[in-house]
């Protein structure tokens, strides 16, 4: 029995499963779905904190458990709260645009620098300047307090120079030279405290050691391009730099290798910190990522353990500072335009009363609820709203499938209305997908033989404005080529229908002319390109 023998009645069954009908020509979008870690990091919703003067260039968090973080912008230095996200005090006994803060490893001091080459050390709490250290002859563009030292401070600014102060005795201890070009950035080590490391515009980055010679640095590399941001990483054994597009790992004991180079970014990348993934009451389960932001006005999340980038956000301006809480609750991004994006993360935690939940840290063991049993209604509902983990077997309800009318007509066999339907649609991706289906059938030139003029003639504009169109020219063309044969005695009897044809030749005509000019185009080029190859 042949195919075209088989009784509607048999082909229902069969035909029903290719429903709805989809071109076969055009290409699939990626439906690749959100992977735990984006949604970890989607978790944390945007908030925007406005009107602040101008761009923000630093960000930082304090270490104690306030956690408050500040912002400069400006010749103004704000401190927010990381729990409400609201401002709770500024600073604006500054003479210039304040360019860098850091806060003391107690949280008690904040020492803040500005571009008129002078640092400032104030009590958090009252806001009282306590110290001013001036030396910079330049802009001052960094300053930090080591994580393990209350009585130092590490200085950079554009005069090439990092300093290392006395903060008590508001004096320099030492002047270390060997940077060509402004000094933008530094950090601090978490496993020395007399060791730090340095970035600069020369595009080198050095590793200092208090105890040692200071007339050169113990450790240099080079990034490549202008250093914006380095970091160490938490084992103090890493650091990480950023300039250019990219940002690279580079391997302090391992006499500076680089580990990876990270060049997810359009453009400049700003400003790099860390932010912890986990349970924050489980050390042992936190796992670390580098936070980096750029020009291009993305923030890009890089897990370094498996050297891939696990999630990309995008914001609306340029992207100039990140900072993450150490109690990984709060991410907020500065950006060129005076915004910051301030993102908290829901939890069980009272965000307005700063009250914690203590079932969620695993101080106290949390009771169990009622035991549910058979004689409960509860009990045959149970797991209802349970996901199901990796290798369970679903048993899945089948979705019903809502036809459109061409696709209703195919089902009832009705071909040759469902050809001249979608030929009056508005859609050519539908009409060339009821074709294919028709190919599949082997009905297309059947119903194309049982056309009225009115139909034919409509066939014909269709193929006049989507022959010549790339991705459908393989289908459309070789119809046109079959139209013409076999209804040439009826084009012939009909004006209207010649008028058609006349538009189609056109078409066709005016394309081969465009595709031989585009090929004499190449030949001018193609040798020009050989040659600047050889070059």
């Amino acid at each position: 029995m042949t195919t075209a023998e088989v009784q509607p009645e048999q082909h229902h069954s069969t035909l029903s499963r290719t429903f709805p009908i989809k071109p076969k020509l055009k290409p699939k979008a990626s439906t690749q779905s959100q992977n735990s870690e984006s949604k970890y990091w989607s978790s944390f919703k945007n908030q925007q904190i406005p009107d602040l003067k101008s761009s923000v260039p630093s960000l930082s968090f304090s270490p104690s458990s306030s956690h408050l973080f500040a912002a400069a912008h400006s010749a103004s230095l704000t401190l927010f709260s990381s729990f409400t996200l609201a401002p709770s005090s500024s600073i604006s006994s500054f003479s210039d645009v304040v360019s860098s803060s850091s806060f003391r490893s107690d949280g008690s001091l904040l020492a803040a620098s500005d571009i008129s080459g002078l640092i400032q050390v104030f009590d958090v709490k009252t806001r009282t300047p306590l110290r001013r250290l001036r030396s910079h002859a330049r802009p001052v563009r960094f300053v930090k307090y080591p994580s393990l030292d209350k009585l130092h401070l590490v200085s950079g600014g554009d005069d090439s120079l990092v300093k290392y102060w006395d903060v008590a005795g508001e004096s320099v201890v030492l002047d270390l030279y060997g940077h060509k070009d402004y000094v933008r950035c530094g950090d601090c080590s978490p496993a020395n405290a007399e060791m730090f490391v340095t970035g600069s515009y020369d595009h080198r980055v050095k590793v200092w050691d208090v105890r040692v010679d200071n007339s050169r640095s113990v450790m240099e590399v080079n990034h490549g391009a202008p250093v914006e941001d380095v970091i160490y990483l938490p084992s103090g054994g890493l650091i990480a730099t950023a300039g250019g597009n990219s940002v690279k790992i580079w391997d302090l004991i391992g006499g500076g290798k680089m580990v990876y180079s990270m060049e997810s970014h359009n453009k400049t990348v700003t400003s790099i910190c860390v932010g912890k993934v986990g349970k924050v009451d489980l050390e042992e389960s936190m796992q670390y990522r580098i936070l980096s932001v750029g020009l291009d006005g993305y923030m890009k999340v890089f897990d370094y353990a498996k050297m891939k980038v696990t999630h990309s956000m995008r914001f609306p301006a340029p992207l100039m500072s990140v900072g993450f809480s150490p109690d990984s609750m709060t991410r907020v991004i500065g950006t060129s335009n005076g915004i910051i994006f301030a993102g908290r993360r829901k939890s069980k935690e009272n965000v307005k009363s700063g009250v914690v939940d203590f079932w969620s840290l695993g101080s106290v063991e949390k009771p169990h609820g009622q035991v549910l049993r058979p004689s409960y209604h509860r009990y045959f509902h149970r797991g209802q709203s349970d996901k199901p983990s990796q290798g369970d077997y679903l048993v899945m309800r089948p979705k019903k499938v809502k036809l459109a009318e061409h696709e209703k007509l195919l089902k009832k066999f009705r071909h040759k209305e469902a050809l001249v339907l979608v030929l009056g649609g508005k859609n050519p991706e539908t009409a060339v997908a009821v074709m294919e289906e028709l190919v599949a059938r082997r009905k297309l030139l059947t119903s194309v033989s049982n056309l009225d003029e009115e139909e034919l003639g409509l066939l014909l504009m269709f193929l006049q404005k989507h022959s010549t169109m790339p991705r459908h020219s393989n289908l459309l063309m070789g119809l046109t080529k079959k139209v013409l044969e076999t209804r040439a005695e009826d084009i012939r009897a009909s004006d209207a229908l010649k008028g058609h044809v006349r538009n189609l030749k056109r078409s066709v005509e005016e394309e081969i002319r465009i595709q031989q000019s585009l090929l004499e185009i190449q030949g001018i080029i193609s040798p020009l390109l050989r040659i600047a190859g050889r070059r």
